[in-house]
């Protein structure tokens, strides 16, 4: 599975874009909130990844941050909501936007998006009712950092909430290495 990419910015075309790593060129979807926050072609980016094979096609989704991802996930497991459904969403709300309407159960919020109808509006606040607000408050959204997406995926692994991980994250120094930092965090996570 293809978890993350870090390579050089070669094309932007909404909603693709195109990563050049060590050559290889891998054409990802992202959705506007992180199409928007992308640099200048030709600068070096991190995109989080979630790698689907259906029968006819092999695709790559990427985000710049951990919340876009794990809502992507949450967004995709339902009946009836594929990945462009997804990404519509995602490019339509934030994610901080997207926890609040389903913790408040605002389907008039979801049926703006292009693509959402009521039916399926209804059937989003239904099935992710107390699954997105822990991972996706606005504080536990931080932008990808590739030793700390290391750090939180090792913490996940190990079974630690999104929620709990990025809390101690937070109190890591900046330029902490992985191993260091796995360390450091199941130190304060023991407590």
């Amino acid at each position: 599975m293809i978890s993350r990419l870090t390579g050089l910015l070669a094309e932007k075309s909404p909603p693709h874009v195109l990563v050049d790593v060590n050559g290889v060129g891998y054409e990802v979807q992202v959705p506007m909130s992180t199409f928007y926050n992308l640099p200048e072609l030709g600068a070096r980016v991190t995109l989080l990844t979630q790698f689907v094979v259906r029968e006819d096609a092999q695709l790559l989704y990427g985000f710049l941050t951990v919340g876009e991802r794990a809502s992507f996930r949450e967004l995709t497991k339902i009946s009836g909501v594929g990945p462009r459904i997804a990404l519509a969403l995602l490019s339509g709300l934030s994610t901080g936007e997207l926890a609040q309407a389903v913790a408040a159960q605002d389907a008039a919020r979801l049926v703006k998006v292009p693509g959402i109808g009521k039916k399926t509006a209804e059937r989003l606040l239904l099935e992710l009712k107390g699954k997105l607000a822990p991972t996706l408050a606005p504080g536990a959204v931080a932008l990808v950092n590739d030793a700390q997406s290391d750090i939180l995926q090792a913490l996940l692994a190990l079974g630690y909430t999104e929620r709990e991980a990025q809390a101690v994250l937070k109190q890591l120094p900046s330029e902490v290495s992985v191993s260091d930092g796995i360390k450091l965090a199941l130190k304060t996570l023991a407590r």
